[in-house]
């Protein structure tokens, strides 16, 4: 899964390990993207899932990703689901659940709120476990 590379490689260059991509209606990758906070210019808002739907905007020429799916691989935080609901993205797909930041569903669930219009589909953990691996390897090796 191109979404699990993306995570390893930001592991390496000591980012939190979290890889996305966008899928357009045919299932081809659109955009993608991994953390990358801390890199060049540091950028709290550079998210996996951020960089990978502005990909995704920048190859369709609209900020509108209702035929689009997001892949992550960890789910969502409060502000990449809140991007999700912006951008009108259409399915939201992701491997480990997050018991701390979790905004799709395990902590909170932004995307299925009653108060917003938007709702995309949200499916949670695909391939649950080597996406938790990435991340639990990742931060036993900061400990």
């Amino acid at each position: 899964m191109r979404a699990l590379t993306l995570a390893q490689a930001a592991a390496s260059e000591g980012e939190v390990p979290v890889g996305a991509l966008v899928l357009d209606a045919d299932g081809t990758v659109i955009g993608e993207g991994r953390n990358a906070r801390g890199g060049g210019e540091p950028d709290p808002l550079a998210h996996a899932e951020v960089l990978a739907m502005r990909a995704a905007a920048e190859h369709l020429g609209t900020w509108n990703l209702a035929d689009c799916t997001l892949v992550v691989t960890l789910e969502p935080c409060p502000m990449c689901a809140g991007a999700c609901l912006q951008t009108h993205v259409g399915r939201i797909v992701f491997g480990a659940w997050d018991a701390k930041l979790g905004a799709c569903g395990s902590v909170w669930d932004i995307p299925r709120d009653p108060h917003i219009g938007h709702t995309p589909e949200v499916y949670g953990g695909v391939r649950e476990n080597e996406c938790a691996v990435v991340l639990a390897d990742f931060f036993a090796a900061r400990r």
